[in-house]
């Protein structure tokens, strides 16, 4: 069932501008709905019911849309690059209406990257404050001992301050490096190799495989689809249970 939405994030939805921009518009007297001008912030409306005005001109309001992508190594996650680098949204083909992606992937990282049209179910996926687990599959250089997984387990003092607590095994060993499995409840500026480093093991591969309950599933790197009214649910109830530390 469709509810009420504050209005300013109905109309950054829609693509008219950012929600601190639409605050000006609304405060300035340039929104009416159903006729009637708003000015009061916070206001909530039914987008799909009411009809909605700037300027004088009808708002048209998308429908939601939740995807995920297998992000490729070397492309950048971000809508524009001047330097005309190969970009995540190049990949996605027929898709009616505007859609971004929630968090990064950095450029040499694949793996498992969301993308919606919608802001409150993106922010409920990267606020720090939901705590939504993410796993990752890492290979590092060298082979952690039980000091440096401890390290990483109970949180590890960067530059930007202590890490959450994480999940972290070992899955291979091979000859001069390993391969970890990492789960964090957090999504600092390249985190998982700030965090291997500060351990003493830099990272020569990382791959997301997991965001809350979404696995990868069969996607192949450059594929997407449309995610599932269930899955949409899942990460929603993901973000909404308290966090418990490993």
């Amino acid at each position: 069932m469709r509810t009420e939405e504050r209005l300013q994030k109905v109309l950054a939805r829609a693509g008219i501008t950012s929600r601190r921009k639409a605050e000006e518009l609304i405060l300035a007297g340039r929104v009416r709905v159903d006729g009637e001008v708003v000015t009061t912030l916070g206001t909530k409306i039914n987008p799909w019911r009411q009809k909605i005005e700037v300027d004088g001109r009808p708002v048209k309001i998308p429908p939601p849309v939740y995807l995920m992508l297998y992000k490729p190594r070397y492309y950048l996650t971000t809508l524009y690059d001047p330097k005309g680098r190969p970009k995540v949204t190049d990949l996605l083909k027929d898709i009616p209406v505007r859609v971004y992606p929630i968090g990064r992937l950095d450029f040499d990282a694949e793996g498992l990257l969301l993308f919606t049209n919608d802001g409150e179910f993106a922010n409920l996926l990267i606020h720090p404050r939901y705590k939504v687990p993410k796993t990752y599959r890492v290979l590092v250089k060298g082979m952690p001992d039980k000091r440096a997984l401890q390290r990483l387990r109970t949180g590890v003092e960067l530059e930007d301050g202590q890490t959450l607590p994480a999940k972290v095994r070992v899955v291979r060993k091979l000859k001069d490096k390993c391969w970890l499995e990492l789960t964090i409840y957090e999504g600092r500026y390249r985190q998982i190799k700030r965090m291997c480093a500060k351990v003493g093991h830099s990272v020569l591969r990382l791959k997301r495989i997991r965001i809350g309950p979404l696995g990868l599933g069969n996607l192949k790197p450059g594929e997407y689809r449309y995610l599932t009214p269930r899955e949409v649910k899942l990460l929603k109830h993901s973000a909404s249970k308290p966090h418990v530390n490993p």
